[in-house]
């Protein structure tokens, strides 16, 4: 095969994918779990949000950043009103390239006594050079290194480790990345002790605060972003995943003095934002907000329906929202396998963690079903 083996794809040939289901060349129906990895927040093939995109499409599908378009602006400012905050939007193609831009901004604004940027265990950034740079996970890291310098990792949620840190460094601290909720570090919630913290330290350094959004925001947790369940104040923010309805889109939002993050011709991209994507997006911030009280009522429902269970496999069920981690005792590197045969499209990270990234307006006799055949998985 010619192409480049990085991943490992379920063995299915899909033929169609529609609502929580994607279906094969025979036909059969996979229950979809994790919506393209956070992705697919209307499920797939949604008939109005598939109307924005066609709609676009017919009229143009590419202009390049010579030409503004009228959603960009739209969706600028309706993702800036969400934070309640002034602010600007940089528009990309992906959650690595909403990164890059957010390291860019911070990295112009470094000095020789003020360079440091720290990030956390478990933190998930991206794969680019610059994101693997802050990018949690060692194993991703070491092949590529040395990467960008002045870049610290922290333990997440450890409150003594942040505060030694900044007893002996905070003055040389530029900035602070975290994800408030750890998608691929496996659904893990920061703690309001570790949020105040940081909080507290914000104020007493004025380090530049980064949430990452990418998978948590955009309603998943049901609230626009994650960060606004624990009380973070953060001056960027990133997103990507499902911003572009299901195109590849992402975005950096700078607030407040940040806002003016670059001069004239400092950053940009040929395809961002791309005019169809732009269209998903629309649609996206919207809808997203209607959503909410359901996602959150939904996502108790099934962490209750799992908790009550109290399978023998199942160490933990946690998350927020639509945003659902069940962490396994023992790793089973077979678990994503007896889902397929029940006709379960699960994301096991790490052969420990069951994320669960539903559509957001998954219907309950769909998770009635997702739970079923949860269960037979977990006995």
């Amino acid at each position: 095969m010619s192409l480049l083996q990085v991943f490992n794809p379920f063995p299915i040939k899909i033929d169609r994918a529609e609502g929580c289901y994607i279906y094969d060349k025979t036909g059969e129906a996979f229950l979809d779990t994790f919506s393209g990895i956070g992705v697919m927040s209307f499920g797939h093939s949604h008939p109005s949000l598939l109307k924005s995109l066609k709609e676009k499409m017919d009229r143009y599908m590419h202009t390049s950043n010579f030409f503004l378009d009228e959603d960009a602006i739209f969706v600028s400012e309706k993702l800036v009103n969400f934070t309640g905050k002034n602010g600007t939007v940089y528009f990309s193609n992906s959650g690595a390239e909403a990164t890059e831009a957010a390291l860019k901004a911070i990295k112009k604004r470094a000095t020789d006594k003020r360079n440091k940027i720290v990030f956390f265990e478990n933190g998930f950034h991206g794969r680019t050079l610059g994101a693997l740079s802050i990018n949690g996970f060692k194993d991703l890291r070491e092949p590529f290194e040395p990467l960008l310098p002045n870049t610290i990792e922290l333990k997440y949620n450890d409150v003594e480790d942040l505060r030694r840190y900044f007893d002996l460094f905070g003055e040389e601290t530029l900035a602070v990345f975290v994800e408030p909720i750890l998608g691929s570090g496996g659904i893990v919630s920061i703690k309001p002790e570790f949020a105040s913290l940081i909080e507290d330290l914000k104020r007493k350094y004025n380090f530049i605060l980064v949430c990452d959004e990418v998978q948590a925001g955009l309603g998943r947790t049901g609230k626009i972003f994650s960060y606004q369940h624990f009380g973070l104040s953060p001056n960027i923010i990133t997103i990507g995943k499902s911003i572009g309805g299901g195109l590849p889109l992402g975005g950096t939002l700078f607030l407040e003095n940040i806002s003016r993050a670059f001069e004239k011709g400092e950053h940009g991209s040929t395809f961002a934002p791309n005019p169809v994507a732009l269209a998903g997006a629309r649609f996206i911030v919207e809808n997203i907000p209607s959503l909410l009280k359901d996602v959150e009522e939904k996502g108790n429902y099934i962490m209750q329906y799992l908790k009550e269970k109290n399978f023998e496999k199942v160490k933990e069920v946690r998350g927020k929202g639509l945003m659902i981690g069940i962490e396994l005792k023992e790793e089973d590197p077979q678990m994503r396998v007896k889902g397929l045969q029940e006709g379960l499209l699960l994301n096991v990270l790490h052969n420990s963690v069951i994320r669960l990234l539903p559509p957001l307006n998954i219907e309950y006799n769909d998770i009635e079903k997702m739970l079923v055949k949860l269960e037979k998985v977990l006995k």
